[in-house]
């Protein structure tokens, strides 16, 4: 899942910049004013006409549904189309257009799922293998852009004072060296394909340019600081929270000064991708009292789910941006994370507030009821708020169900302790030992004990998990090991053995594999570094 929404940009007249305050407060009275529910029912009905005809929607009789009433509309649709997941959608549909010969790929779809030619694909940076080809459409696009206008008009309205409107945004996109599929198709990070393409009217405010994103990280992290230093119309950022942090280090770094007297013109971050929990203390600790504005996305290569408005604390669920969406219930999930094809969703005006739920999607470029793997919670109905509560990937190889948002706050609870600055962690299954194992990325002068880490972890996580507190105490599962290492380890880890660093790619914070080989091939690089040394 990454941030790619950008405030709107430098406005050199002043006459212009009033022009643009007044249609951005118009926007955001508009997006407020919103019916979420009435938006949605005319959502469904738009997607099923538009896939009427192609292969997709010959195959499960979607003409037939055209027309109907919201409710008639909505069931018969239920029982048609199965949940499907990305295996699901790549062996029935999108494989058929997939070609490799040698090294050589090319994918090409065309009135398969949606209507005309998918242009567009998007590589997920995910934490599993094989990458997934995610289809990128020009209605997708536009969708996207009206979600970047309506985060814009709503910051603005409610930051009279904001000095966006003459400034840039620095967009930390991931390696914009694109894939050629062939035939006019690319494929590539999600964030990438944003930047390359943006609209005309603000590609003048959007920095790096694109030769910049597609250096090496370590190069590019290098040129993204001297670029925030030097270019003083720079006054947001947008990214992944531990590369932005890295990102301000390194600013930090060079100039020896705090970073509200180095970057005074930032004003605002715009994150997303991952949760902003584990690094929270470290942002404040880096600004002290002069922190920037922070706003929470909920994007993906699939969809635009969520942003946050200046003032509130949770995100508005956006329902309005070529996305239909349903919710299947956490406690129905399989051991995987994975809902049944039949499982019992239910759409928006259905759901419960303080239930966590998996997201399940049909989109303007061709996914049909496709789980994508997040899960969330409404905290509120009136308006429609939620958090991120993880994905489909949690701690559960004993049964213990420990969730993402769980392990998470797990590590916010420890960076809160004296001495304790963890950048980076992983965590994962000892199978033999019926253990968890963390590898904590520790920062320069921090307190290694690791016994009192791992004691500290056990009872946070004892009490916010009734099954891992319970196998706890039948002995179900061992004590946690904790590995704590220099916070460059992991880092070095991540782009020696798996081949990804920067930009969008993320450290998966639980280790995704069956078995806790990824955890385990972090543990075996770790102690190489050890003999080496």
């Amino acid at each position: 899942m990454t941030p790619r929404f950008s405030p709107i940009g430098c406005v050199k007249s002043a006459a212009l910049k009033l022009l643009v305050r007044g249609g951005a407060a118009t926007v955001a009275r508009s997006f407020e004013k919103r019916d979420p529910f009435a938006a949605q029912s005319r959502m469904l009905k738009d997607l099923v006409a538009q896939g009427a005809a192609t292969r997709f929607g010959k195959d499960h009789g979607l003409a037939e549904l055209a027309g109907k009433p919201f409710n008639e509309l909505y069931g018969l649709y239920r029982k048609r189309v199965p949940i499907r997941t990305y295996e699901d959608f790549w062996r029935d549909y999108f494989s058929s257009g997939y070609r490799q010969s040698h090294e050589q790929r090319s994918l090409s779809l065309a009135d398969i799922t949606w209507p005309g030619k998918t242009r567009f694909f998007c590589e997920t940076s995910g934490t599993t293998a094989p990458t997934k080809f995610i289809p990128f459409s020009d209605q997708m696009f536009a969708a996207n852009r009206r979600a970047a206008l309506d985060l814009a008009a709503c910051y603005l309205h409610r930051n009279p004072k904001s000095r966006l409107l003459p400034g840039k945004l620095l967009y930390m996109a991931g390696n914009t060296n694109l894939t050629d599929l062939g035939d006019g198709v690319a494929s590539g990070d999600m964030s990438a394909i944003t930047l390359l393409h943006p609209p005309s009217y603000l590609k003048p405010f959007i920095a790096p340019d694109p030769a910049v994103s597609a250096l090496p990280w370590e190069e590019k992290l290098a040129a993204l600081a001297r670029l925030l230093l030097t270019d003083q119309e720079i006054c947001a950022i947008s990214g992944v929270s531990p590369w932005i942090l890295l990102l301000l280090k390194r600013c930090a770094e060079l100039e020896g000064k705090s970073l509200p007297t180095v970057l005074p013109n930032l004003e605002l971050i715009i994150h997303g991708g991952t949760s902003m929990k584990p690094y929270r203390q470290e942002f404040s600790a880096l600004f002290g009292r002069k922190a920037p504005n922070f706003i929470e996305l909920l994007p993906s290569s699939e969809a635009f789910m969520a942003f946050q408005l200046p003032g509130d604390d949770f995100m508005r669920f956006t329902p309005y941006y070529g996305v239909f969406f349903e919710f299947v219930p956490f406690e129905e999930l399989d051991e995987r994370g994975v809902p049944r094809p039949d499982a019992d969703a239910v759409p928006l005006e259905a759901v419960q507030a303080g239930k966590r739920y998996a997201v399940i999607l049909t989109t303007c470029a061709g996914l049909w009821r496709y789980h994508i793997g997040d899960t969330i919670r409404f905290v509120s109905l009136d308006p429609l708020m939620i958090e991120f509560t993880g994905r489909d990937k949690f701690l559960d190889r004993f049964e213990e169900k420990v969730t993402q948002g769980e392990v998470e706050e797990a590590i916010a609870s420890l960076n809160r302790l004296d001495g304790i600055d963890i950048r980076e962690f992983m965590v994962g299954p000892d199978i033999m030992e019926r253990r968890h194992v963390w590898v904590l990325a520790m920062g320069m002068g921090s307190v290694l004990d690791d016994t009192r880490l791992a004691a500290n972890l056990d009872k946070k996580l004892q009490v916010m998990n009734a099954d891992y507190a319970t196998f706890r105490g039948q002995g179900r599962i061992g004590e946690p090991l904790v590995v704590t290492v220099d916070a460059e380890m992991i880092y070095r880890w991540s782009k020696e053995v798996r081949g990804k660093l920067g930009g969008q790619s993320k450290i998966p914070h639980i280790d995704p594999t069956v078995d806790g080989e990824m955890v385990r091939s972090l543990l075996r690089f770790i102690d190489m570094g050890s003999d080496a040394a």
